[in-house]
C-alpha cells in the first residue's frame, strides 16, 4: 500500500463507517497517461449507483482540502464486485474455503495462474489446493466466480 493510498484510507474511513458503509480498499495507480484513486466500498446489503454517489460527495471537499495527490486523477467510488481483489490480510481471512484465483509474476509448478480453494496463509506463503505460493510471487489474488 503506498502512502498516498494509506493517507486517503486513514482520512475517509470513518466517513465511510459514519455512512454505513465499510471500507474495503482503496488504490492509487497511473493508466495510461491518467492517474486514479479508486474507492471501494461494501455493505451487507450490496451497493448501489447512489451508495458510490453518497460517498463520492461525502469525501470530495475533503480529499481536495487535504490534498495529498498533487497531480490531477479522477476520483471513482464502487463496489468491490463479485470477482474482488484480496490485497489485504483481513480480506484473505475472510475468505479463507472461498475459490480464488492467483495470478505470478512467474509460473509454480508449470503455471501462471492457480485456482482452488485458499486454505489459509501467513506473511510468506499462501495456501491453496494444499500447495504454498510465496506471497512475493503473486500479483493479483482474487475470487473466483462461475459465471
Amino acid at each position: 500500500m503506498s502512502k498516498i493510498e494509506k493517507n486517503v484510507e486513514e482520512l475517509i474511513n470513518p466517513i465511510v463507517t459514519k455512512l454505513g458503509y465499510k471500507l474495503y480498499d482503496v488504490i492509487y495507480e497511473k493508466e495510461a497517461k491518467e492517474y486514479y484513486l479508486r474507492i471501494f466500498i461494501d455493505s451487507e446489503n450490496g451497493i448501489s449507483l447512489e451508495d458510490c454517489e453518497k460517498v463520492n460527495n461525502a469525501i470530495t471537499k475533503l480529499l481536495d482540502e487535504k490534498d495529498y495527490i498533487k497531480d490531477q486523477y479522477f476520483l471513482e467510488v464502487s463496489s468491490p464486485g463479485i470477482e474482488r481483489v484480496l490485497r489485504k490480510d483481513w480480506q484473505l481471512e475472510d475468505n479463507i474455503g472461498q475459490e480464488v484465483e492467483i495470478k505470478l509474476f512467474k509460473p509454480f509448478n508449470g503455471k501462471k495462474i492457480v485456482i482452488g480453494q485458499l486454505n489459509g496463509f501467513n506473511e510468506e506463503l499462501i495456501n491453496i489446493n494444499d500447495q504454498e505460493i510465496p506471497r512475493k510471487d503473486i500479483s493479483l489474488i482474487k475470487i473466483k466466480y462461475e459465471w
